[in-house]
C-alpha cells in the first residue's frame, strides 16, 4: 500500500483498529507532508523511519531522539513507541513498514543456505534480526534505493508485486547495515559476546542523545545516565567504538550542521553560533576552520 498523505487520529470517527489492521496484512510505503502532529502508542512492525526535511522526535523505550535530515532510524516488530512533530511548517517523511511475514522470510532466504531453501521451499518465515535502534546515517545505497521506489509510486501508481520486489531488495540492504552494526559492537572491550552487545546498545543511546540535543549543550554526566553508564566507562568505550570521544563528536555533528546552515540558509555567522551549541562565535570560527580549513563565510562562497 501507498500512502501520500499521514492519517488524523484525532478525526471523528477515526478508526484505529481498523487503520493499524492494514500494518498487519501489507507492506505500506508513507511519503508525506506532516505538519505539527502527536501520534497515539503505537507497536508498529520492522521499519524504516527517513525525514527529508525538518524533524521528527520518536520516543522508545522512555528515551526520546530525533529524526532529521541525512538520518535514518529502524524500529524493530512490535516496538511500542510515540511519534511527534514539534517544529514549525512542514516535515517531509518517508517511512516503510514491513508486514512481519514478508520480512521474515526475506530473512531466512538470506540467512539460511540454499539446501534448506531448496528442501523447505515454501516454509512460513519465521526468523527475525534485532536491529540496533538507533540513528544511522543515510548511505546512498539506500537514498537510492528509496527515491527510485517512490519515483516509480508517482509516476506509475501502486503494484503491490512490484513493489514487493523491491522491499526485497531494500531489506537487503537493511541486513547489510545490521551485519555492519554487529562489527562495530565486536569493538566493546568486553569478553562476552551478550555484555558486547548490551554496551553497544547503551552507546548508541549515548550518541543518539549527542544527535538529537547538540544545540543544547547536553552534559556528559546527564549523557552517561541516560545510556546507564559510568562517565569513565561512556568515554573509554565510545573511544573504542566510535574512534573518538563523546565531546569530539558532539563538536563534529555541531560543524556538520553548521555547515549546513552556511550552505542553504543565508543565516549571519552569529545566529548559526547559537543554534548549533556553540558559546560564543569565536569559539565556533576556530573549531570550523580546523575541521573544514577556511573560515565561516569563505565556505559559505564556496572558497574551500
Amino acid at each position: 500500500m501507498y500512502f501520500t498523505s499521514l492519517p488524523d487520529h484525532q478525526k471523528p470517527g477515526f478508526d484505529e483498529e481498523r487503520h493499524f489492521k492494514q500494518f498487519k496484512q501489507h507492506n505500506i510505503v508513507f511519503n508525506a507532508t506532516a505538519v505539527r502532529r502527536h501520534h497515539v502508542r503505537h507497536a508498529g512492525c520492522l521499519s524504516v523511519k527517513i525525514i527529508l526535511s525538518g524533524e521528527e522526535w520518536y520516543t522508545i523505550d522512555n528515551r526520546q531522539l530525533a529524526v532529521r535530515p541525512g538520518q535514518f532510524l529502524i524500529l524493530n516488530d512490535a516496538q511500542d513507541y510515540f511519534c511527534r512533530v514539534e517544529t514549525a511548517g512542514d516535515v517531509r517523511i518517508q517511512s516503510v513498514f514491513f508486514k512481519t511475514a514478508f520480512a521474515s522470510s526475506v530473512f531466512r532466504d538470506v540467512l539460511s543456505g540454499e539446501e534448506a531453501l531448496l528442501n523447505d521451499p515454501f516454509r512460513s518465515g519465521e526468523q527475525s534480526l534485532e536491529f540496533f535502534q538507533t540513528l544511522y546515517e543515510m548511505d546512498a545505497g539506500l537514498q537510492e534505493k528509496m527515491a527510485r521506489l517512490i519515483a516509480s509510486l508517482d509516476a506509475c501508481g501502486y503494484d503491490s508485486n512490484w513493489m514487493d520486489e523491491q522491499l526485497i531488495f531494500m531489506l537487503h540492504h537493511l541486513i547489510s547495515t545490521y551485519k555492519t552494526e554487529a562489527r562495530r559492537a565486536y569493538r566493546v572491550s568486553a569478553v562476552k559476546p551478550s555484555t558486547k552487545k548490551e554496551i553497544y546498545k547503551r552507546l548508541c543511546i549515548a550518541k543518539d542523545v549527542l544527535h538529537s540535543t547538540f544545540m543544547d549543550r547536553p552534559d556528559l554526566s546527564a549523557v552517561s545516565n541516560t545510556a546507564c553508564l559510568s562517565v569513565p566507562q561512556l568515554v573509554r568505550q565510545f573511544k573504542a567504538v566510535f574512534h573518538t570521544t563523546p565531546h569530539r563528536y558532539l563538536t563534529r555533528i555541531r560543524l556538520s550542521h553548521a555547515a549546513g546552515l552556511l550552505k542553504d540558509t543565508f543565516a549571519p555567522v552569529h545566529e548559526i553560533t547559537w543554534r548549533c551549541g556553540f558559546e560564543d562565535t569565536s569559539a565556533f570560527c576556530r573549531a570550523f576552520k580546523m575541521e573544514y580549513g577556511v573560515p565561516p563565510l569563505q565556505f559559505r562562497m564556496g572558497l574551500v
